[in-house]
């Protein structure tokens, strides 16, 4: 492997934000600055490239040691972040009001080019990483960083900003004990999970729920009621459900609040309210819901998710030097791995149904819903 000669580096962070981006910035910045080589930010994604006009520092800047310092134990990223406007596919709306899509990635290559910019650290989820693949395949030599609190990328024992969700969760979790078995509720909360259940199945071990419910295995409500009631037969009189955004029942489907357009995934969301309503009913208990939702998403990362990320960004740096491109850093205990992007790209992390962890909670007596 031949040894890569690099003056200037860019990073961006696409998708939803996850707590550890910045831990993840400052590690790039430092770990190019001590190899002797520029570091540029690019805002929003790739925004800042493709609308130069909105931003006062023409959508890209150059980060030194000094933008960086302090900014680990943040939550958020400092360059920003955006789910809209894949340069692959970015919507545009035509003169008869229609809308199609175009790709703009020839946009960003030509300005590497012109701003001599060597390589990209592109940190992001599976959008993110599709995109850096296809950056790869035309010529742009990338690295990615995996990102997202729902960990549902493969190819890696975890991502940042998971452990730091999980934690949140589960302390709202102890919280809602207190109040559910003052009032002898059920309490229901909903937690961010598309399609899959890391964060309903770790937040809701760990947090003593009675029932967890995850995108993996359709649930059948009467099995949750079931166990409400012989808690309740039982002297214990309130419970606890975890629930992903993503379950869906036997015969049912998902709770979706917008379709998908051009440009726009679906967004998910209003399973926990009907499974809240539908407990009510069929139980007679009081219940409530609770949405965490973004709060999930906010805040200052755990210890394990700062190391994580600081890893991933010095690891990603470390690649490039090394001549590498087209990988994506990948943690697997005790060390960092380099893993094709094309092995990646496309491809979503399920819970494993015959895990070590869902047995789990099969042995603890949770209820999954099946």
């Amino acid at each position: 492997m031949v040894k890569s000669s690099i003056r200037r580096i860019a990073i961006c962070t696409g998708g939803g934000d996850a707590p550890g981006l910045n831990a993840v910035i400052r590690s790039v910045v430092i770990s190019a600055a001590n190899r002797g080589w520029e570091c540029y930010g690019i805002h929003d994604g790739f925004n800042g490239i493709l609308f130069p006009e909105r931003y006062a520092d023409d959508g890209v800047i150059r980060l030194t040691r000094a933008h960086v310092r302090n900014i680990g134990h943040l939550g958020g990223t400092i360059l920003g972040s955006t789910n809209k406007g894949n340069p692959l596919h970015f919507p545009i709306r035509m003169p008869d009001g229609s809308m199609r899509e175009i790709d703009r990635s020839d946009e960003i290559l030509q300005y590497f080019a012109k701003k001599e910019i060597d390589a990209l650290v592109s940190v992001g989820g599976d959008g993110s990483l599709t995109i850096a693949d296809a950056l790869h395949k035309k010529g742009l030599r990338v690295v990615g960083v995996p990102k997202t609190i729902d960990n549902d990328l493969d190819k890696t024992m975890t991502t940042f900003g998971f452990d730091t969700a999980v934690a949140f969760a589960t302390e709202c979790i102890d919280r809602l004990h207190s109040t559910a078995q003052s009032h002898q509720r059920v309490m229901v909360v909903e937690v961010m999970g598309r399609y899959a259940g890391w964060i309903a199945l770790h937040c809701g071990i760990s947090g003593n729920a009675h029932s967890i419910l995850i995108p993996e295995i359709p649930f059948d409500l009467d099995k949750v009621v079931d166990q409400i009631m012989a808690r309740d037969a039982e002297g214990r009189m309130y419970s606890v459900v975890v629930v992903a955004e993503g379950a869906a029942p036997k015969d049912g489907h998902q709770e979706i609040v917008a379709e998908a357009e051009i440009g726009h995934a679906e967004r998910l969301g209003g399973v926990g309210d009907r499974i809240a309503r539908a407990i009510a009913e069929r139980s007679g208990k009081d219940t409530r819901v609770v949405v965490l939702g973004h709060l999930l998403r906010g805040g200052s990362p755990t210890a394990f998710d700062r190391i994580a990320a600081m890893r991933f960004g010095a690891a990603a740096v470390r690649g490039l030097d090394k001549g590498l491109s087209g990988v994506m850093v990948s943690l697997a205990f005790p060390n960092v791995e380099y893993i094709a992007l094309s092995e990646v790209a496309g491809r979503m992390k399920a819970v494993p149904l015959d895990s070590d962890t869902v047995q789990t909670a099969r042995d603890l007596g949770i209820c999954l819903g099946d």
